[in-house]
């Protein structure tokens, strides 16, 4: 398909977003990678007397992994053992670390994570405390209870 003004070749929209011809758009010409080296082969050797093994390098990056934002932890400490709104305040930081994370910031999400961390772990231990105090309580109530029918039956 030809232009209608110049006579030129039209091709589809080019990478600029514009329908261009693709000799004509500098933004076009700069995106085209270069054809890799190509050497001729010589008369005297045929494509069946090559190897037919190709090789490819890959190199691995070691990328730290993604700092944890513990937020079933936090949800399962709002929703089990909320003591002070410990619970929900680490679900919002863990939410927090999330977001963080997702947008690539993860010193941000290594510092909202571990506050998370260690909101889940403040609120565990009171829980825990907490628990065990009730079992003594109701413990020495029922001791209380059996030892004083004991006393006048």
């Amino acid at each position: 398909m030809a232009s209608p003004k110049s006579g030129t070749p039209w091709l589809q929209a080019c990478v600029c977003g514009r329908w261009r011809c693709r000799h004509s758009c500098p933004r076009a010409r700069a995106m085209q990678s270069p054809l890799p080296p190509y050497e001729v082969l010589p008369t005297e050797v045929s494509m069946e007397e090559m190897p037919r093994s190709t090789t490819v390098m890959v190199e691995e990056t070691q990328q730290p992994p993604p700092p944890r934002d513990h937020l079933v932890w936090s949800l399962f400490t709002t929703l089990y053992g909320n003591f002070c709104c410990l619970g929900l305040l680490a679900f919002v930081f863990s939410v927090k670390s999330r977001d963080r994370k997702v947008l690539g910031d993860y010193s941000g999400a290594l510092s909202y994570g571990s506050t998370a961390k260690y909101l889940n772990i403040t609120a565990l231990v009171i829980n825990i405390f907490i628990v065990i105090i009730v079992i003594v309580f109701v413990s020495l109530a029922i001791a209380g209870v059996f030892s004083h029918r004991q006393s006048y039956g």
